[in-house]
């Protein structure tokens, strides 16, 4: 599962300008509950700092729909370390030299670095900090896309993936081109005010100043101004957006979308279980700078907090065992079975996938790796997508039931992903929903966090939601634990906040609907309230 891509909503947000110019309480909540829907809605923008931290703002203080974290340290945790708690991140390579992220990486003490030996005998020889399930390969096909070079018409759904496949295929041919001509545009715009100002960088001051008769001019100030209205920074972040979209959007055409591509490297058959035990390195480490979807998603979890640098993670005292099993494309179930499977078998209490798909061909492999988790006392956050979709009638994987039958085990939690504005606009435009399949809903619209090369940046989708949850899992674990992994679940979902206000679905403001219908709990997860049930149930034990 990538990341929401927000250059996309160029292609339709531009095409004007381009063509014109050429849940209920449980009664332990300490958060009042009982006025939250009727709260006056947040009018002023957002700070910068709040901009970058506002996953861990308060609702009531902040009007921002944040998990109380920075609460949460101020009144409970203060300074109490706990137990260090080691989660698992399930994703693309981890920059684990970060500075950010340096001193919380896992490490297997078991392990002698770089002898080839498999010192624990654990079958992964030299898995240090983790274990690559990838080898040196990144880029990959879709799940349907395989399905359709394999040729196999006897599958059920393979008439479904074709239909689908034509339609990708030209969705992201015409991405493609009006990208490319935005792209021209504005460069062009960008030229011929540069020239008129005689300079290289200029601000939106200078340019609402130009006065002008010159009708080639005018055209080119209508497109820059147009450019500072999309609140995206400088004419050059908008130009570097627009160009990373392009990478996105030729990656899914010559490789996620392309029958013809051969990915995978690792000399396993993925389509048998345990035919090349061991297969993949050690080396859990992007491949490419690009590769920087585990890097921040470990960052929300646990980067290292209060050291003055970059951001603060949900959880202290946590460990991140990095294990590289989600390529640029869909994961292979086989990797994910066996990702899962070793997180459990190697000390993990909490595991984050911030992945998905909707096709699934060996998906029973990952449900019984979900079992084998519970088994195990591991709880399970996932990202619930970024399709915009109803879960509950339609597919998505890996998840703990079949055809929203009863759920196979207790330690999976699915998670949609909220905005930074409170209201009908609270629910981020691209985050999947249902009413049976997603748990609740965290920050996940605009979360800044670690990035390799110890850098840093915003990025959006139900990816960046599920850590935030995985932290606040971590956090509980930490405190509390004696807590079983099915008790912080109940704990997470049960002490969120309810709200009933309605709100816009899938970014069509046609489609309108209560928040508490939108996932089982009808709430969003909240650290201080989860710590405060956490208390009482430990309490009781």
């Amino acid at each position: 599962m990538k990341f929401y891509l927000k250059p996309f909503i160029y292609s339709t947000v531009f095409a004007t300008l381009l063509f014109a110019c050429g849940g209920s309480s449980t009664g332990v909540l300490s958060t009042p509950i009982e006025n939250i829907d009727t709260m006056p809605l947040k009018v002023s923008e957002l700070t910068e700092t709040q901009k970058q931290t506002w996953g861990h703002l308060d609702l009531v203080k902040d009007t921002i729909p944040g998990m109380s974290v920075d609460k949460a340290y101020g009144e409970i945790v203060k300074a109490k370390k706990g137990k260090t708690t080691i989660v698992a991140v399930i994703d693309s390579g981890i920059d684990i030299d970060h500075e950010d992220l340096d001193d919380v990486i896992w490490t297997n003490t078991k392990e002698i670095p770089n002898n080839g030996k498999d010192d624990d005998g654990n079958g992964y020889i030299d898995d240090i900090h983790g274990w690559n399930f990838l080898g040196e390969a990144y880029n990959e096909q879709l799940e349907y896309v395989r399905l359709l070079a394999s040729g196999d018409t006897s599958n059920p759904r393979y008439s479904e993936a074709q239909t689908l496949y034509n339609s990708e295929i030209k969705k992201y041919t015409d991405y493609k081109v009006q990208y490319e001509q935005i792209s021209q545009q504005v460069a062009n715009a960008d030229a011929a005010v540069s020239k008129y100002l005689k300079k290289d960088t200029y601000t939106q001051e200078e340019v609402n100043a130009i006065k002008t008769t010159d009708e080639a001019l005018l055209q080119s100030i209508a497109v820059i101004k147009y450019v500072y209205s999309l609140d995206v920074g400088s004419v050059s972040d908008f130009k570097k957006e627009i160009q990373d979209g392009l990478v996105d959007i030729n990656d899914r055409l010559n490789y996620n979308l392309n029958k013809e591509f051969k990915g995978r490297t690792t000399g396993d058959n993925p389509d048998v279980l345990n035919d090349k035990p061991g297969y993949g390195n050690g080396n859990v480490k992007p491949t490419l700078e690009s590769e920087s979807h585990g890097t921040h998603v470990a960052g929300i979890i646990a980067a290292e907090r209060n050291n003055g640098k970059g951001v603060n993670g949900v959880a202290n005292n946590v460990k991140i065992m990095a294990i590289r099993a989600v390529p640029n494309g869909d994961e292979y179930d086989k990797d994910i079975a066996l990702a899962i499977r070793y997180a459990v078998d190697n000390g993990a209490k909490i595991i984050n996938g911030s992945f998905g798909k909707s096709f699934s061909p060996h998906s029973d492999w990952v449900r019984d790796a979900i079992k084998y988790a519970a088994e195990n006392d591991v709880l399970i956050v996932h990202a619930a997508g970024n399709d915009g979709e109803d879960l509950d009638s339609n597919y998505n994987y890996p998840n703990d039931q079949v055809s929203n039958g009863a759920e196979i085990s207790n330690n999976f939690i699915n998670v949609g992903s909220l905005d930074a504005v409170y209201g009908s606009k609270m629910v981020s435009s691209f985050s999947n929903f249902g009413k049976i399949n997603v748990d609740i809903f965290a920050p996940g619209g605009e979360v800044y966090s670690t990035m390799p090369l110890s850098k840093y940046k915003t990025m959006g989708g139900t990816s960046m939601a599920s850590p935030g949850v995985a932290g606040i899992a971590a956090l509980i674990r930490s405190q509390y634990p004696n807590l079983k992994a099915s008790e912080v679940k109940s704990i997470i979902v049960n002490s969120g906040l309810p709200l009933t206000t309605k709100v816009i679905v899938a970014g069509d403001a046609n489609n309108v609907k209560p928040f508490a219908s939108l996932s089982k709990s009808g709430k969003i997860a909240n650290a201080y309230n989860a710590l405060i049930l956490a208390s009482k149930s430990a309490s009781n034990q």
